[in-house]
């Protein structure tokens, strides 16, 4: 990470004092930035923390009902409080493009992505007719959009989530703006996509674009900003230049987001309170984010039973095709009981179509998957069923998953073979056990948060007490502090009952955290595999190694390494499981090539 922007330019933007309330309750309280050209200034901080608020109030997008007050409020030198919807309305996609993190709602069903792109090159005039449709290609291939052809001709419901957000990006940076606000941008994209975005945003900020990011993923903003503000409950609690705040972290509530970070270094701890994980002891509702120092006992070992138990789920010689694609080829692994076996690879390499063949929710073309030594797939559905709950599946997003016509009650009873009085008492039970008040059971899905939802998705896989949970990215879209108690709730389960584990991730830092052995896919098939420590510190495929080196890294003695340098050691947070890392490191040293970071 390098300073490029001149340090006496005029700010772009700057408030001074800011505050925002809904219903007179206020969500951004005294907040004052400034983002000059050529700068990026990353905000950080848990979900709830007024930070996604305050990059909209930048652009006049606050929201319905919004009082906004400031001190002051200039944009491109011009007194911002005064501006009406016809001045908002000029600043965007021209002056200031937004990129949010759902693309989904943020793109236009009704047309393509090509259209999509089409219509800011055309409302901002920015190159000719004739030329647009080259534009919008160059574009597309920019922020990684492969094919960019064919995808112009597509949907949004046809893209995959990190697709999606790629063409948001495109179309944010359509205009050229001079500001862009990048609010999660890279969540749902895998390593090596995120690198490439990193890198184009970083291209835009050397050219003189100002860039306001606003991301829970620490090793993100270590690779980009210039500064950092750290909000909670919608006060800014620390900033500075982003080495001081990330290698030197001044308030506890930073130093607990540093120490949430999962690692090699945090296996068998607790993200949450840096503890030795113990089985049995449930996160209360709300569970605080706090700076604990953990003890060094059990400090880097990995969370596993004392010996390997029986094998649970076996796949063999897995093909799955889609019409002429074939996105499974060949792929076999086996998982025993309380193992974790990790699956990474990027976006397209196969990863949920074998968790959708491992529920029996596709078929195979060819090979098989057996349950505790039994055929499970190709079976009709009436011989499945009664073994359903054994086998259960956390996804991605679990609102998708969710009937929004039922309560949060009902989602979590249906799959309990409970008699009816018995049900209510065991929902409790469950909401308990992942760190949700009983009021909970009473609202729908769409009332929850993202956290508190997929809260409750674990609450419904693991009611019937699962032998399997198949986890497909379960913690890619929650910010580091819920991450981290999800993290947590998974690992003491396993503790506690044995419960084997298929987890699905694109964040090798994840995985590094909660797996004992790894599968590295591209394509569609299994390019190594291995015990994670030893495919992750020394890989030996060249993939993996790309992989690996993509991995943002945390800065370590006042130095930034960024992605694809080698060397990148875990941060040692003052006060927070320093001997951890440090011993991480030394055994990423021995290798040839050390690769360990925050991110791994």
């Amino acid at each position: 990470m390098t300073t490029t922007h001149d340090e006496n330019s005029a700010p772009l933007v700057a408030v001074r004092d800011l505050r925002v309330a809904f219903k007179g309750t206020d969500v951004v309280r005294g907040v004052s930035l400034s983002v000059a050209p050529g700068e990026c200034v990353a905000v950080v901080g848990e979900s709830g923390s007024g930070k996604s608020v305050t990059a909209r109030t930048l652009l006049g997008l606050a929201g319905p009902g919004a009082a906004v007050r400031a001190s002051a409020f200039t944009i491109g030198g011009r007194d911002a409080l005064a501006f009406g919807e016809r001045e908002w309305r000029s600043l965007r996609g021209r002056f200031a493009g937004l990129v949010l993190q759902d693309a989904l709602v943020s793109l236009d069903p009704l047309r393509t992505v090509g259209a999509e792109i089409g219509e800011v090159l055309a409302t901002h005039d920015v190159v000719p007719r004739k030329w647009r449709r080259s534009r919008v290609l160059e574009l597309l291939e920019s922020a990684g959009v492969p094919e960019p052809e064919a995808r112009a001709g597509q949907y949004p419901h046809e893209l995959s989530g990190g697709l999606r957000q790629r063409v948001l990006i495109a179309s944010a940076l359509a205009a050229e703006p001079e500001l862009i606000i990048a609010d999660e941008p890279t969540t749902a994209l895998d390593v090596t996509v995120q690198a490439q975005i990193l890198r184009l945003l970083a291209a835009r900020k050397a050219a003189g674009t100002a860039l306001l990011l606003i991301s829970h993923d620490l090793a993100v903003v270590a690779s980009i900003a210039d500064r950092i503000l750290v909000m909670r409950e919608g006060r800014v609690v620390e900033q500075g230049p982003a080495l001081d705040v990330l290698g030197a972290p001044a308030h506890p509530y930073t130093r607990a987001l540093l120490a949430a970070v999962p690692s090699a270094a945090s296996r068998g701890t607790r993200l949450t309170d840096g503890t030795p994980l113990t089985a049995g002891t449930p996160l209360t509702a709300g569970t605080p984010l706090t700076a604990g120092t953990p003890s060094t006992e059990g400090a880097g070992l990995p969370a596993r039973p004392a010996a390997p138990g029986q094998v649970v789920l076996a796949g063999s010689g897995l093909v799955r095709s889609f019409g002429p694609r074939r996105v499974v080829r060949d792929v076999s692994f086996t998982l025993r009981r309380g193992e974790t076996l990790g699956i990474v690879g990027e976006s397209g390499s196969g990863k949920t179509t074998v968790a959708r063949l491992v529920m029996a929710l596709l078929d195979p073309d060819h090979g098989e998957v057996a349950l505790h030594g039994v055929p499970w797939s190709g079976l009709p559905e009436r011989l499945r069923r009664p073994r359903r709950p054994t086998i259960q599946l956390i996804s991605q997003n679990p609102l998708d998953s969710f009937d929004p016509r039922h309560t949060v009650a009902r989602l979590i009873a249906e799959p309990l073979r409970l008699p009816r009085a018995e049900r209510r008492a065991r929902v409790l039970e469950l909401l308990a056990r992942v760190g949700l008040p009983p009021e909970t059971a009473g609202r729908h899905p769409r009332e929850l948060s993202g956290g508190q939802r997929q809260r409750v998705a674990i609450a419904r896989a693991i009611g019937p007490r699962p032998d399997v949970l198949v986890c497909d990215e379960p913690v890619s879209a929650l910010d580091v502090s819920v991450q981290a108690q999800v993290l947590d709730l998974l690992a003491e389960l396993r503790a506690e009952y044995g419960t084997a584990m298929l987890f699905i991730s694109h964040d090798l830092g994840v995985v590094h955290h909660v797996a004992d052995r790894v599968l590295v896919m591209k394509d569609g098939r299994v390019v190594e595999e291995g015990e994670v420590d030893e495919v992750f510190t020394a890989p030996r495929h060249p993939y993996t190694r790309d992989l690996v080196a993509a991995v943002p890294r945390l800065p370590v003695g006042g130095v930034a390494t960024e992605p694809g340098l080698p060397g990148g050691r875990v941060v040692a947070v003052p006060g927070v499981a320093a001997d951890a890392a440090d011993g991480v490191a030394e055994r990423a040293g021995s290798a040839a090539e050390p690769q360990v970071s925050a991110g791994m």
